[in-house]
């Protein structure tokens, strides 16, 4: 548009494509996985699968009774052969979300035990029409990338609860699907169910379209149920997401260091296993940390230290070369208010700061024990202003506006400016749900807070046509694969 170029010279010229918060230096991160590698060489974990010892001990570990111990020269190997980047395409196989370099992804968190009703605004069970509603929300909402439900619906079978919710999921978004498994038999199911959704077990494996959540609770214990889901995942080629869950001064050491050494060993003791199954296995180091608050006996998923040890933990996948995730952006308020606000931009700016490729704290109140439609599109609108301050500034010809403000010359005014014009909507980020009115014209628009306005926004998108349906034909085998299910679990 503007031309006058400058001379000068790009010989190597450095550009910086995104911000990135690089908190840990590269000996660091060395100095914690060279920790972290002493530590299961020399004392181990605990490893409750005796399939999984089987395995460790087959590839050159040392196994006594259930404690595995693996030499540094398997977990460096480990780290090598796992995939750098995993590519998760939609129901229709098209490519939707890259966990490479320092990508980030939203996804509404997934371990709520409540909901907050709509109409009434009080906490009640979860049901199946909940997880239908969220899976029609976050098709319609831009930033969310994978879909998840808020929880474990009631009214079906306790023990296939995640099954109906995932088919729920499956019936009402396009979107890839993270989802939570307890263990190999009901990741064989969800397998099945997504294998019928997209063709084949081969489409799903070429063309990714769920990824596990595998929980670790506790310090170097891993659970035979957890090892379980992990060798089936590695073995169907389907990513996961193995998830550390650790309270600093509780079940890791309080310094935030010794945390992240201890994370790093959860991770590595499921990274050897998935690669020793199926070198390549679509792996993904997941964590949700934070500290315990003695004083109110809670451990508080919205305090700082839990977006700083997680930023900590995906600077450390960085420079592993491993894809990272976390639960970050939970609040602990008990409604959508100021602190609400608050905690979500703070863990969420935070995480994707760090370079965390898929963030899963979307939607939820109390630590994650209650989840909100209407906090769900809020944490939309902050990604929204977080994406903004990651994408920058371009830095062109163009965009350093040397020929208008030429032109325009000293004391001028840009507002009529046809390059003001051509680059307003780009250039700027425009919300939905933050208010930038005057107070005079937003008490004539009703005086609403921006909880009134995300309900609000929530009814207006669930009131828009839903997404093409299942073919009829699959989504019969759904449920069939569901009944057999309820009869096994």
């Amino acid at each position: 548009m503007y031309t006058s170029r400058s001379h000068f010279k790009r010989a190597n010229f450095d550009v910086n494509q995104t911000i990135c918060w690089k908190m840990l230096s590269e000996d660091q991160c060395e100095e914690i996985f060279v920790t972290a590698v002493e530590l299961l060489e020399r004392s181990g974990a605990q490893v409750e699968s005796e399939e999984a010892r089987a395995l460790f001990a087959a590839k050159g570990c040392w196994v006594e009774g259930d404690t595995v111990r693996i030499p540094s020269a398997k977990l460096e190997w480990a780290v090598r052969t796992a995939p750098s980047r995993i590519t998760l395409c939609d129901r229709n196989g098209k490519r939707a979300v890259l966990m490479e370099t320092e990508n980030n992804h939203f996804a509404p968190y997934f371990g709520s035990e409540k909901i907050l009703d709509r109409s009434s605004g009080e906490q009640r069970d979860i049901t199946v029409n909940d997880v239908v509603e969220t899976a029609r929300l976050s098709e319609k909402l831009s930033r969310v990338s994978l879909v998840s439900a808020p929880g474990k619906p009631s009214g079906v079978n306790k023990n296939s609860a995640g099954l109906h919710a995932f088919e729920a999921l499956l019936s009402n978004s396009t979107k890839p699907i993270l989802q939570p498994v307890g263990n190999a038999k009901e990741a064989e199911f969800v397998a099945e169910m997504a294998a019928a959704a997209v063709g084949s077990s081969d489409k799903l494996r070429q063309n990714p379209y769920v990824v596990f959540a595998i929980q670790c609770d506790e310090p170097r214990f891993h659970d035979q149920d957890a090892l379980g889901a992990v060798m089936f995942a590695a073995k169907s080629g389907i990513p996961f997401v193995y998830l550390n869950k650790l309270v600093s001064g509780v079940t890791a050491p309080l310094n935030t260091a010794g945390t992240l050494v201890l994370a790093l060993a959860n991770s590595l003791v499921a990274l050897t296993l998935s690669q020793f199954v199926s070198a390549g296995a679509p792996f993904i180091s997941g964590g949700q940390f934070t500290v315990f608050d003695q004083k109110n006996a809670v451990a508080p998923f919205g305090a700082p230290e839990a977006g700083l040890i997680g930023a900590g933990f995906s600077n450390l996948m960085r420079h592993l070369r491993i894809p990272s995730a976390g639960v970050y952006g939970l609040s602990d308020s008990n409604f959508s208010d100021a602190q609400a606000g608050a905690e979500f931009t703070y863990g969420i700016l935070t995480s994707a700061l760090a370079g965390t490729n898929v963030i899963a704290g979307g939607g939820a109140l109390e630590s994650g024990r209650v989840a909100s439609a209407a906090v769900l599109a809020m944490g939309d609108e902050v990604l929204g202003n977080v994406h903004r301050i990651m994408r920058t500034f371009d830095m062109d010809e163009e965009h350093l506006a040397r020929g208008v403000i030429d032109e325009v010359g000293p004391g001028g005014n840009y507002l009529s400016e046809s390059h003001t014009s051509f680059y307003f909507k780009s250039e700027q980020y425009w919300p939905t749900l933050i208010n930038r009115k005057r107070i005079d014209d937003w008490v004539d628009s009703g005086a609403k807070t921006m909880g009134t306005r995300a309900l609000e926004y929530v009814e207006e998108l669930l009131s828009a046509p839903a997404v093409s349906k299942l073919d009829s034909a699959v989504a019969a085998q759904l449920k069939s694969i569901l009944a057999k299910a309820d009869q096994t679990l």
